[in-house]
């Protein structure tokens, strides 16, 4: 295990965070870090597509002044992980279950490091699917909460079934790795103005997302492939289809929503039957950078359900 390179002051994040390098089963690099927080326990924390460690530096300072550590990871293909195609801003996948193999790597480390437990699970969007996962797996975590969780992917009715016959085609002719129609090839913090973005109603959040892209190239991410995409698709089906799993839980979504598809983490909520599910009518796609009055209720609930779940 390897150390690798960290922004902190990029990220804004506690002191005595550092970073590493972990080998997944299948021989792919990927990059974890950690701050250290009190002695309540350490968050494990499965950030979104396109997303990176340093995203989540304020939102580890938040949790470690209310007695938490953090872990996060960089998932393969973006980040400073391993990107799996020659044109390192396509987001792709091989399988979606291969995420769980870097969900063992970040697990195994925070074994290895014996980070302080309870565990607990803090996921947002594509991590959150990523993480639904893992629990029906049984990630060792007391706990976990959702953040506008990636439970089927936000799309009209009208382009749903193009999307499906699109990317299972393009799977069969062997041109999975073409982006996907409508996304872009540019990090989308650095190529759309804050008043058109659909993550964050906070100014300030959403400059310092564009600081990190501007001052690490590495942390960029374009559009999916169309391979990605299905594997999505065909991964959140899956996951809508099974009974939820017993661990408690929290799920916030956002009345300003367009990323994820709605309905479906109703779907999943409304059967889910030792968890809270939290709208906020005000509220976009992220909601750990959103603005002070979401960001804080999101921190002060999650951790109120950590510490009766300790």
């Amino acid at each position: 295990m390897d150390k690798a390179p960290f922004y902190n002051d990029l990220a804004e994040g506690p002191k005595g965070g550092s970073a590493w390098w972990l080998m997944t089963q299948d021989g792919r690099r990927v990059r974890v870090g950690h701050w250290p927080g009190g002695d309540k326990g350490t968050v494990l924390l499965f950030p979104g597509r396109t997303e990176y460690i340093e995203k989540y530096g304020r939102s580890a300072t938040m949790l470690g002044a209310n007695g938490y550590g953090t872990v996060c990871i960089d998932w393969r293909g973006q980040g400073m992980a391993d990107r799996l195609d020659d044109d390192p801003m396509l987001g792709h996948i091989g399988h979606f279950t291969d995420y769980q193999m870097d969900v063992a790597a970040l697990v195994a480390f925070a074994r290895e490091q014996e980070l302080p437990q309870p565990w607990f699970l803090l996921a947002h969007s594509m991590g959150g699917c990523i993480g639904l996962r893992a629990l029906h797996q049984g990630l060792a975590v007391n706990a976990a909460v959702f953040s506008a969780p990636m439970w089927g992917i936000g799309m009209s009715d009208l382009v749903r079934p193009f999307a499906w016959a699109v990317s299972y085609g393009a799977d069969m002719i062997h041109r999975g790795t073409i982006r996907t129609p409508g996304t872009k090839p540019g990090a989308y913090v650095q190529i759309t103005a804050f008043k058109d973005n659909t993550l964050t109603g906070d100014p300030n959040q959403y400059a310092y997302m564009q600081r990190h892209v501007t001052a690490v190239a590495e942390f960029g991410l374009g559009g999916p492939s169309l391979r990605w995409l299905h594997q999505a698709l065909l991964e959140t089906r899956k996951l809508r289809a099974k009974k939820p799993p017993s661990y408690p839980a929290m799920t916030f979504l956002g009345g300003r929503e367009e990323i994820v598809h709605r309905q479906s983490v109703h779907d999943v909520m409304q059967r889910w039957e030792n968890a809270e599910f939290v709208i906020d009518p005000e509220a976009k796609h992220e909601f750990p950078m959103e603005t002070a009055p979401i960001r804080t209720r999101f921190f002060t609930e999650s951790m109120r359900l950590f510490a009766q779940n300790a």
